[in-house]
C-alpha cells in the first residue's frame, strides 16, 4: 500500500510538471518591443552619432538603492495556487540583494551583460506550503524601440538553482521561477527616449533643431556599456506664437 501511495504522489508531481510544459511551454522571456541592438559597424559610427557610456558600477549602485530604500521586488508566481493576500503562504518570489552565496548584480564580461539574481519564495500547492531559496543565472539583451526612442533590456533566465529542495518539487518550482522572472521583470528601461531626445530652439533662426534616433549600437569594453546613438537632424520652423 505504501508503494502505491508513493507511486500516486510521484505521478501527481511529475504529471503536474508535464502539464505545465504542455500548456505553458518552456519558459521564455516576455516579448520586448523593438529590435535587438547590434555591435558597432567595423567602419565606425556614422556622422550624427553620440556615445553614451554606462559603467557597471552605475547599474549596481541603482540595485543597492532599490534594496536599501525600497521593499524587495516581489512577483506572484505565474501559475499555481496563489493564496489570498495576507495568507501565510502566498505563491510568490522575492528578489534578494544577497543569498545562496550569490549577490544580485549586473556584470560586464566578454562583451556580454550577465545578471545573477538571488531570491526566496513560497509555493502554495495541494501538498502544502513549500518555502524555497536559490539563485538564477541570466543574461541581459538590449533592444531599441523606434516608437518610443528607448533602449530596453530583456532579461533571459538561463538556469534556476534551488537550495536543498526535493527534486520532485523542484521540477515544478524551477520552471515557475524561470517563467515568472522572464515574464514579470521584462521589459527593463535602460535609457528613456526622453533622456536622449533632441529638441533645441535656435532663436536666431526662429526654428527648432530636432533629431530622431535612427539607430543604436552597443558594445561592452573597458568595464562599461558603450551605446552609440545615431540621430537624423532636421530644422523645424518654430510654431507660430
Amino acid at each position: 500500500m505504501l508503494k502505491v501511495i508513493i507511486g500516486v504522489l510521484i505521478g501527481l508531481v511529475i504529471g503536474g510538471a508535464l502539464v505545465f510544459y504542455f500548456f505553458i511551454g518552456v519558459p521564455k522571456a516576455a516579448s520586448v518591443p523593438g529590435e535587438l541592438i547590434q555591435p558597432p559597424a567595423e567602419s565606425g559610427p556614422p556622422p550624427g552619432t553620440a556615445e553614451i557610456v554606462l559603467r557597471e558600477q552605475l547599474f549596481n549602485t541603482v540595485l543597492d538603492t532599490i534594496f536599501r530604500d525600497m521593499d524587495p521586488p516581489t512577483f506572484p508566481l505565474t501559475a499555481g495556487g496563489a493564496a489570498p493576500t495576507g495568507q501565510p503562504c502566498p505563491s510568490e518570489i522575492k528578489l534578494l540583494r544577497e543569498g545562496s552565496g550569490v549577490r544580485t548584480s549586473v556584470r560586464f564580461d566578454a562583451n556580454t551583460l550577465s545578471a545573477p539574481i538571488a531570491f526566496s519564495g513560497s509555493y502554495n500547492s495541494i501538498f502544502g506550503c513549500f518555502q524555497f531559496t536559490g539563485w538564477t543565472s541570466a543574461n541581459l539583451q538590449l533592444r531599441f524601440d523606434p516608437a518610443t526612442q528607448a533602449v530596453l533590456g530583456q532579461l533571459n533566465v538561463r538556469s534556476v538553482n534551488l537550495d536543498g529542495i526535493n527534486p520532485l518539487v523542484g521540477g515544478i518550482i524551477t520552471p515557475l521561477v524561470q517563467n515568472t522572472l522572464n515574464s514579470r521583470v521584462n521589459p527593463i528601461m535602460i535609457v528613456d527616449g526622453r533622456q536622449i531626445a533632441v529638441s533645441v530652439p535656435i532663436e536666431a533662426t526662429d526654428a527648432i533643431l530636432r533629431a530622431n534616433v535612427t539607430d543604436v549600437r552597443a558594445e561592452v569594453k573597458d568595464d562599461a556599456l558603450h551605446l552609440y546613438v545615431t540621430y537624423d537632424f532636421r530644422g523645424i520652423p518654430h510654431p507660430a506664437q
